[in-house]
């Protein structure tokens, strides 16, 4: 570019300086060519591809009329354009599935469109290939917030929550840990150094102290209000227990005994029973955190029970800011509610209502750390150095060292190889060391100059970055991509080791180690961190149901959604289960509250169990879980098309372009006056929106049948006043793009999980794209296949995909 300004200013020059001279012409002329030869011409459009197009598209792609906006005359075949790569992926795409040329066009020469597939494949990988030896597959990639948290929490061994000191992630692809969506700005630096020195504090706080024990035990006295003549928002004492009655005035249920007096995790055991039960078996209770006062409305979920006559345990770990108590209280809003004036509760109040209640025995809370003692802290941050209590004893504990200056190059040499997940050497953290040695030198406390240190490693881009270069990757990357991708934290101490061994290229190895950190409570992590951005769970608070419209939903439903999904893929992942499983399953996960919510019988108590799931039931397959149902609709009323685009994008791996600007979005006509399949149809008829359609409104109507609170319903449900209006009868019968036909929900799941593979390269590219850190390009399609292939010798089940996903080609390069 700076060459053609160059010769450009010549030009003008010579023009003024000239211009009545025979010579410029020979200049002018000269120039010219010169600054043609230095602009490359645009490459040639493959002459099968071009002869293609010509004869199949030009009726409906030529000129300013041209239909979708695609003009093939104007289109470049300039691949190096990503925008450009793109489109002709795109066309590649609609060509190869028989979407264009449209049938009624007539029937396209076979072994034209062949030639027209290869020579278009052909290119795109080349220049894809070409591409990602230069560059990689994924640019320059920083931890998210969330890995930032954890990352912090183990090399440093403390447990305090993070994530709410670093911006909320943009996502892209569906994931926040995509390099294309990340940002980095000052805001975004100046987040994390204040995340970093909150992180260090509470790492030297722990290690320099003494040990922090705090147990209370607190009977029903202890629990209950303290001047039982004033009316407030605490339990009462009836019959020796501490007693909460069914309302919905907030904070009632707060409990001013569990206040903390320091941030922390606390653990905490509550005897309980429930009070004049419901006809529908016990009491359904939440647990919440909270400062639990009128400025401070928002409380935080923690657990939720069911109280039955007899006294039962729960057991439970919560964090507590210092200030914050426990809400314990009937959760259940299917319950009556108790009526109290002034906002208050006096003794004796509730019960001539006819409420249900809870009553506490006892709770027991004690403060605990959720990733190892005080002494694991300490050997993380000073190794082998003694520390012990300090001479002045205003002081805190004090590290001892005789050798300051080179206890502090061997512990900072210990700290950046886990810091920057793979060795260094020492020339490589010189810098860093001098300055701490300086800051000893120059009288510094030793303590103070290497928390310095520590501080300017963890904010290196080292730390920040995934330290990854084109082509293949070597051992620590790969150690690293591993356990981001299964815990989203820093490589543990036997991942490290395999790794200064070189033995993570070996396959049999890597997908051991896959399988250690799938195991137990971290396989369960992963499935929520997972599932959270690939399936929206993340976003189940976003809208609330209705309660006009759907008055059986509460907290307690939606808690119970939640765990479902996450058991139901918690048991697909430890049994292998097929992704089929996805669409269609015999099977699920329910306790009392949510049985009764989705009208099953027959389910008793709060504990989550195994359930057979009869037809009748309606249920079968993720898809057709509260979970789901609720984060794909709006809370008011559903769309065929929002569920119809989730459907596509999160299950069946295909992607959905933007509508056109110039057509306006659907909305369900809340009236009732037209169904949204009228609605749907008048909005096909304009050329633009069909052909996504097509594929769009198939799985959005099969899930017609389910309302935004995710239970069963055949007719269309409004508000007519005050009262409900019963609307048009659901079909959630459809037509699939191929011209197949289901009439239900189960029709329709019949059809999709006849093509498993389909599905298991969906699972298989979300988890690529989740764990990589870039989209799936169209040269890395091959490696998806073989992953389906590898993965079909055990059923597509949802282990081998993942253990098959960590092996590929793709996981393994940048």
């Amino acid at each position: 570019m700076a060459r053609l300004i160059h010769i450009a200013t010549e030009m003008r020059t010579f023009k003024t300086w000239t211009a009545s001279s025979a010579l410029s012409l020979f200049v002018l002329s000269t120039l010219a060519t010169v600054a043609a030869a230095a602009t490359p011409a645009p490459p040639k459009t493959p002459e099968e591809i071009k002869q293609f197009v010509k004869t199949n598209c030009y009726d409906c792609h030529q000129g300013a009329a041209s239909e979708g906006g695609l003009d093939f005359e104007q289109l470049s075949f300039d691949l190096q354009d990503h925008a450009v790569q793109d489109r002709w992926v795109r066309i590649f795409d609609r060509v190869e599935s028989d979407e264009m040329p449209p049938t009624e066009y007539g029937e396209t020469d076979g072994d034209q469109k062949e030639k027209f597939l290869a020579a278009t494949r052909l290119h795109l990988r080349r220049m894809q290939i070409e591409q990602q030896e230069k560059l990689g597959r994924v640019q320059a990639r920083r931890l998210t917030r969330l890995q930032v948290e954890r990352s912090l929490q183990d090399l440093l061994g403390i447990d305090i929550p993070l994530t709410d000191y670093l911006p909320e992630e943009s996502r892209s692809f569906g994931f926040t840990t995509v390099a294309d969506g990340q940002s980095m700005s000052h805001f975004q630096l100046d987040a994390h150094l204040r995340t970093v020195d909150t992180a260090l504090d509470e790492a030297l706080r722990r290690a320099l102290s003494a040990e922090d024990v705090y147990e209370r035990d607190f009977d029903a006295q202890g629990v209950s209000r303290t001047n039982p003549k004033r009316r407030c928002r605490e339990p009462e004492m009836r019959e020796g227990k501490a007693v909460i009655w069914s309302s919905g005035l907030i904070y009632y249920g707060r409990i001013p005994a569990t206040t903390a007096n320091h941030d922390g995790w606390y653990h905490f055991e509550v005897t309980v029973s429930g009070l004049k039960l419901p006809k529908t078996g016990g009491v359904w209770s939440t647990v919440r955190t909270g400062l639990c006062v009128s400025t401070a409305p928002l409380l935080q979920d923690v657990t939720t029970f069911e109280a039955m006559e007899e006294p039962k345990t729960i057991a439970f770990d919560a964090w507590l800011p210092k200030g914050h108590m426990l809400e314990i209280r009937p959760g259940d809003d299917s319950l009556k509610k108790g009526r109290f004036e002034g906002g208050q509760v006096g003794v004796g109040e509730g019960e001539p209502q006819g409420l249900a209640g809870i009553a506490f025995d006892r709770i027991t809370m004690k403060r605990i750390h959720q990733n190892g003692d005080d002494a694991h802290v300490r050997q993380l941050l000073f190794g082998d150095l003694s520390v012990v209590p300090h001479k002045d004893k205003r002081q805190p504990y004090q590290v001892v060292t005789k050798s300051p200056r080179e206890d502090a190059a061997r512990l900072m040499r210990a700290f950046a190889n886990r810091t920057f997940r793979r060795p260094t050497t020492s020339d490589e953290i010189a810098p860093y060391v001098a300055g701490v040695q300086a800051a000893i030198d120059g009288g510094d406390d030793f303590v103070a100059s290497l928390r310095m240190g520590y501080r300017a490693l963890l904010c290196s881009p080292r730390f920040l970055y995934f330290s990854e270069v084109p082509g293949p990757l070597d051992d620590h990357a790969i150690a690293t991509r591993l356990s981001y991708l299964l815990t989203n934290s820093t490589p543990d101490e036997q991942l490290r080791q395999l790794a200064d061994a070189g033995k993570l290229h070996n396959k049999q190895t890597l997908q051991t180690e896959a399988a250690r950190l799938l195991s137990g409570d971290e396989g369960r992590q992963f499935i929520h961190d997972f599932a959270g951005e690939w399936l929206d769970l993340d976003q189940i608070n976003f809208t609330t149901p209705d309660r006009k419209l759907y008055p059986a939903f509460d907290t307690v439903v939606q808690q119970s959604m939640l765990y479902e999904t996450e058991t139901f893929l918690e048991t697909m992942l430890n049994e292998n289960l097929s992704v089929d499983k996805l669409v269609d399953a015999d099977f699920t996960y329910l306790n009392s509250r949510l049985a009764r919510f989705y009208k099953i019988d027959g389910i008793e108590g709060d504990e989550l169990r195994r359930v057979t799931l009869a037809p009748e039931t309606h249920r079968g397959g993720l898809i057709t879980q509260g979970a789901i149902l609720k984060v794909t609709a709006n809370g008011s009323n559903t769309s065929p098309v929002l569920r119809g685009v989730w459907m596509m994008e999160k299950i069946l791996g295909e992607a959905v372009p933007p509508p056109p600007t110039n057509v306006p979005a659907v909305e369900p006509d809340i009236r009732g006056a037209t169904t949204i399949r009228e609605q749907l149809a008048k909005h096909r008829s304009q050329g633009d929106c069909a052909s996504c359609h097509a594929k769009i409104d198939p799985p959005g109507f099969a899930l017609e049948n389910f309302d935004p609170a995710g239970q069963w319903r055949s007719n269309y449900i409004s508000i007519a006043g005050t009262k409900k209006k019963v609307g048009p009868v659901i079909d959630a019968g459809y037509q699939m793009a191929d011209g197949t036909e289901f009439k239900d929900v189960e029709g329709f799941q019949a059809l999709t999980v006849s093509k498993p593979r389909k599905l298991a390269a969906c699972v298989a590219e979300k988890l690529l794209v989740y764990g990589t850190g870039a989209p799936i390009a169209f040269v890395d399609r091959d490696a998806v296949e073989a992953i389906v292939d590898e993965s079909a010798a055990e059923n597509y089940g949802l282990r081998s995909i993942v253990q098959a996903v960590v092996a590929s080609p793709v996981f393994l390069c940048k």
